[in-house]
C-alpha cells in the first residue's frame, strides 16, 4: 500500500527489493505441492513462468523434467533455459541442475522442477531443495514442484498405503517455510483417466502404473494427506497473519477445540470431550494446563496424575501446551487467540457458593473474558454433592 504523502510504504519497498535479484534480499519459495505424479503441476509452473514473462519479468528455468510429455516439452521450449551441468558417475553421463550459472544469471525467477530429486554424487548439493536454498540466499525466486509422497514425515504412512518405498524426500521444513503454497489437485477418477489416455506414462507402462501406485484408493489416500497438509499451511498462515496484525479476537477460521487440563481424574473426561469435538469439527485439539506459583508445592502425586493426563491428551493427538501465569482465565484466553481456537471445554469447579461469591472461579472469569470463543463448562459426573447433616432428634 502507498502511504497518503505518495512515498511507498514499507511492505511496497521490500516487495519491490525482493524483486530485484542480488540485491541481497533473500527471494521468495512458491511450490506446487501435487496429490500424486501426472496432475499437471510442471506445466502450471511453466505457465506462471511464462505469465511473469510476458508481465516484463526476467525469467529462466533452471531445471525441468518434462517426462516425455510433448505438451510441456512444447511450453518449456518457449522459456529460456539454463544449461544443464554434465556429471559423469559409473561410466554414465548424468545431468543435473548448474547452480552455480543459475546464480551467476542472476534471474529474478527461476523454475526448478522436481524439488525431492536426489543429486548425482559430485553434484554441489546431495538433494536438489538444498540447491534451491542456495538461489533463494542469492535473492533469486523460485518456483518450484513436490509431490506429497515425498514430505519426509509422510514416508511411513505412504509405504504403508502403496506399498512403495519412496526414497527421494524433502523435509517438512521446506514446505513450511516457503512464501507461497499452491495445491495441484485432481480427482483420482479424472487422474486414472489421464493415464488410460497415456497423457502421463506410455500405455505399456501406464497398465502397470494403474494397477500399483495409481490404484483409485492410493490416490484418495494421497490427495486427504495433500489437503490435510494444505489446511496445516493455511492455519500456519492464517496465524502469522493475526499476529503480524496484532489481532486479538479469535476468527472462526479452522475452529480449533482447547481443553484446560489439570491433575484431576476429570481432565481425561474433558479430553475424550475435546477429542470427539475436534473430530465432528475435523480440526486441531489442544490440551493446555496453566501452571500458577502453587502448583510449585504440589505433592508427587498430583505432578504424577498431572503428566498422566497430559501423555493421555498426546496419545489422542492432542498438542500439549503449558503456560505460566498467576492468572489462569486470562492466560487460557490469551492462548485461544494465539491459537486460534474456537472452542475451549473447561470442567465444573467444585467450590462451594461462598468461595463463588468472595472470590470469582476460574470458569466466571473465563467466560466475562471469553469474548467470541465458545467456553463449554462441563460437569464432572463422578463428583458426589457433600452430604448435609441430618438434624438429630432432641432427647426425651
Amino acid at each position: 500500500m502507498t502511504r497518503a504523502d505518495g512515498r511507498p510504504s514499507a511492505e511496497e519497498m521490500l516487495s519491490r527489493v525482493r524483486q530485484e535479484a542480488g540485491t541481497g534480499a533473500r527471494g521468495r519459495h512458491r511450490v506446487y505441492l501435487g496429490i500424486a505424479p501426472g496432475v499437471g503441476k510442471t506445466y502450471t509452473a511453466l505457465e506462471e513462468l511464462l505469465r511473469r514473462k510476458q508481465r516484463g519479468t526476467d525469467v529462466v528455468i533452471g531445471f525441468i523434467e518434462s517426462h516425455g510429455r510433448p505438451r510441456t516439452a512444447e511450453l518449456a521450449s518457449t522459456l529460456e533455459q539454463v544449461a544443464r551441468k554434465q556429471i559423469t558417475y559409473r561410466g554414465v553421463v548424468v545431468e543435473e541442475m548448474d547452480t552455480d550459472a543459475v546464480i551467476a544469471r542472476c534471474p529474478a525467477v527461476a523454475l526448478v522442477d522436481e524439488l525431492a530429486h536426489t543429486n548425482a554424487p559430485g553434484s554441489r548439493h546431495d538433494k536438489r531443495w538444498q540447491d534451491v536454498e542456495d538461489l533463494l540466499a542469492s535473492g533469486i525466486t523460485v518456483v518450484s514442484t513436490v509431490n506429497i509422497q515425498h514430505l519426509e514425515s509422510l514416508a511411513d504412512i505412504v509405504e504403508n498405503i502403496t506399498g512403495v518405498h519412496v526414497r527421494e524426500r524433502v523435509p517438512d521444513r521446506v514446505i513450511d517455510d516457503a512464501d507461497e503454497v499452491e495445491l495441484i489437485d485432481m480427482s483420482p477418477h479424472a487422474l486414472r483417466q489421464r493415464m488410460r489416455h497415456g497423457n502421463i506414462y506410455p500405455p505399456e507402462r501406464a497398465e502397470r502404473a494403474l494397477d500399483s501406485f495409481f490404484r483409485e484408493g492410493n490416490l484418495i489416500a494421497l490427495r486427504d494427506m495433500a489437503l490435510r497438509k494444505m489446511a496445516q499451511v493455511c492455519e500456519q498462515d492464517l496465524e502469522n497473519y493475526m499476529q503480524d496484525h496484532q489481532i486479538d479476537a479469535a476468527w472462526s477460521a479452522g475452529e480449533r477445540v482447547m481443553v484446560c487440563v489439570d491433575a484431576s481424574p476429570q481432565s481425561q473426561n474433558l479430553i475424550r470431550r475435546g477429542w470427539r469435538m475436534a473430530n465432528r469439527y475435523r480440526t486441531e485439539l489442544l490440551a493446555v494446563f496453566i501452571e500458577t506459583p502453587r502448583w510449585a508445592s504440589a505433592n508427587p502425586e498430583q505432578k504424577r496424575a498431572l503428566e498422566d493426563n497430559l501423555r493421555f491428551a498426546e496419545d489422542l493427538g492432542a498438542q500439549n501446551i503449558r503456560v505460566q501465569s498467576n492468572d489462569v482465565a486470562r492466560a487460557l484466553i490469551q492462548v485461544a487467540h494465539d491459537k486460534n481456537v474456537g472452542s475451549i471445554i473447561i470442567g465444573h469447579s467444585h467450590h462451594g457458593v461462598l468461595h463463588a461469591i468472595l472470590r470469582r472461579s476460574v470458569v466466571q472469569n473465563l467466560l466475562r473474558r471469553a469474548g467470541d470463543v465458545d467456553v463449554h463448562v462441563v460437569a464432572d459426573h463422578d463428583a458426589r454433592p457433600a452430604r448435609l447433616a441430618t438434624p438429630r432428634a432432641p432427647r426425651t
